[in-house]
């Protein structure tokens, strides 16, 4: 896009019939007397209204020059003309396109004087369709395509791919990092990446923004879904898989019909969204978004990969995992097969296809993956049974009190997890899904045993899905409150050596890492402190993010360090002065003689 054209003999009050500054000039170049040529030119070109004229050698009087006078007239009709023009705008029909057409013919020579462009740019904003001639002027010239209202910019857009990503490329950008804000925040000691409604998240600025780039115009909204594939493709971020949502479910909520009726997801997204907004799934529910994947027929393979976009997004995860989750401690408690529960079934088989999102894109195999059926005859069984230990060991706790019987439960329902469920971590990603999510139940338990039990085997789950940054930040969230087990060295053996540690030098989980340190440290012994530190501390080439972070860390170390050293020669000095003056530091009352 070039800048701001220069004048073009196209443009100017010349062109609609009005003399100009090009007419003035030749008039007083031309002349003998130019003062009678200027009086001539203003008595032809004035408001053409008798009563006015008596008028203007009173404002004389007061000082008003004519070109005020003439510029605060403009303004006043301008904006008349503009609401007669929002007027015409609210009308239907091919009486409101002919009448914005013959306005668009005759206003727009004069778009490049500042003044009366508003006029001709509120003419463009409620023009259906606006003819290419007038579209390359105002993409060809920076200062009109920048005035341009979205709607305008919507036309051009649509025929010019380029443009649209780079304008909704910096959305796309700052979206993504804020994102990573939100997880990797170190100093938040809270799990709020989950802790916000879908409703709620897609009221941000960016998404409603991105949603209005859009508008009503299906090219645009696939330019955006095709986008935000192919950066899904590129870097494996999931957050793309959010944002593909949230701009789908905003256009819902606008009621874009022209958008939402065409797109083949739009009404299994709509019951996903009610479910994790709901955090649950009833049976009806769950009827509709089967009865949806069974109706894809053949030659539709392709919606299949629009649905685990849509069902990678980190909040869909969690939802189906989460709900999976409880469902395992119903069937537990009832004492039921798994594979009778249908919505279960469902959860998996959801989870499954939003888990292969990306394998399914990159190879364009739009096949659902099928759920390996030993997941819910072995891998599930042996996830009920660590579920049941987990119940002995809290029923335990709860009887009356004998070390020896207590050491026993303790040591027969704390062993190695059975062999399945070490098998399929490293091969499943449902899986591993379910194992990782079984694990942040026991942190929010806070059951310390259990946690010690399983959470090392998540160094060895399919594709590292143990590291992805969504889980992290829960799971860390949930460490950081159970601060105090910490002080054991057992505790921190498994969280820190036998998993978090695993996982380096990954930056990810480097950031994660800091994160609980900057929380935790103060429970940790020194050599344990001291330890982590070397090993967390980046090298020259590691991002200025992760080296802010590490630096804030080391700094607050340092100063509670310094910290207790004062407290402590603070108590050691008033310890010296008591053995000098015994009883000296004790404080006088009141009215207390000090004789």
């Amino acid at each position: 896009m070039s800048g701001s054209a220069g004048h073009s003999s196209a443009f100017g009050i010349e062109e609609i019939g009005i003399p100009g500054k090009d007419f003035l000039r030749d008039a007083l170049t031309n002349c003998s007397d130019p003062t009678k040529a200027i009086e001539e030119f203003q008595a032809e070109n004035e408001i053409l209204l008798p009563s006015l004229r008596p008028m203007l050698p009173l404002l004389d009087l007061h000082g008003t020059r004519r070109l005020d006078f003439h510029l605060s007239v403009m303004e006043e009709l301008r904006e008349k003309l503009i609401l007669k023009i929002k007027e015409i705008g609210t009308q239907d029909g091919r009486e409101k396109d002919k009448k914005l057409k013959e306005l668009l013919h005759k206003s727009f020579p004069v778009i490049k004087i500042k003044p009366l462009r508003p006029v001709v740019l509120e003419v463009l904003k409620n023009m259906t369709t606006i003819h290419d001639k007038f579209l390359k002027v105002i993409v060809n010239d920076k200062t009109l395509y920048d005035a341009c209202d979205t709607e305008v910019k919507q036309q051009i857009w649509k025929d010019n791919q380029t443009l649209f990503g780079d304008q909704v490329g910096p959305i796309f950008t700052t979206y993504i990092r804020l994102k990573e804000q939100q997880l990797f925040e170190y100093k938040n000691t809270a799990n709020s990446f989950f802790a916000t409604s879908p409703k709620l998240r897609r009221q941000g600025e960016l998404v409603q923004k991105l949603a209005h780039m859009v508008g009503r115009n299906l090219k645009l909204y696939d330019m955006t879904l095709q986008f935000l594939r192919t950066l899904f493709l590129r870097t494996k971020n999931v957050h793309y898989c959010s944002l593909r949502s949230e701009l789908l479910m905003v256009l819902h909520d606008l009621e874009i019909q022209e958008v939402i009726s065409v797109d083949p997801c739009h009404k299994f997204t709509w019951c996903l969204d009610a479910c994790i907004r709901e955090k649950n799934l009833d049976l009806k529910r769950s009827r509709e978004l089967q009865g949806f994947l069974d109706s894809i027929k053949s030659g539709q393979e392709k919606v299949l990969g629009d649905l685990s976009m849509i069902l990678c997004d980190p909040y869909a995860i969690n939802f189906l995992a989460t709900s999976a989750m409880k469902i395992l401690t119903t069937v537990m408690n009832n004492e039921i097969l798994p594979r009778e529960n249908p919505i279960l079934v469902l959860l998996l088989r959801m989870l499954s296809l939003g888990l292969s999102g990306w394998e399914m894109i990159n190879s364009q195999n739009f096949k659902e993956p099928k759920l390996d059926p030993q997941i819910v005859t072995k891998f599930i069984p042996s996830l009920l049974v660590l579920m049941v230990d987990d119940q002995m060991r809290n029923l335990n706790t709860k009887l009356p009190h004998d070390e020896r019987a207590q050491a026993i439960s303790v040591i027969e329902h704390s062993g190695p997890p059975p062999d399945a469920f070490q098998a399929y971590l490293g091969e499943s990603s449902v899986a591993a899904t379910l194992a990782m999510y079984y694990a942040l139940n026991l942190v929010r338990a806070k059951d310390k045993n259990g946690v010690m039990r399983v959470l090392g085997f998540l160094a060895t789950t399919y594709r590292y899905r143990g590291y992805d940054d969504p889980f992290l930040h829960t799971l860390i969230s949930g460490l950081i409150g159970m601060v105090d087990d910490f002080t054991s060295e057992d505790f921190s053996t498994v969280v820190f050596d036998e998993y978090l540690c695993v996982g380096l030098p990954q930056e990810n989980v480097t950031r994660h890492l800091i994160r609980l340190v900057y929380n935790v440290h103060h429970k940790l012994n020194s050599h344990r402190l001291e330890s982590i530190l070397k090993t967390l501390q980046p090298a020259s080439t590691q991002s200025e993010i992760l080296q802010e972070a590490y630096l804030s860390l080391d700094e607050k170390i340092s100063a509670v360090a310094m910290m207790e050293t004062m407290e402590s020669d603070a108590r050691q000095d008033m310890t010296a002065q008591d053995s000098v003056f015994p009883g000296s530091s004790t404080p006088l009352r009141v009215g207390q003689s000090l004789l």
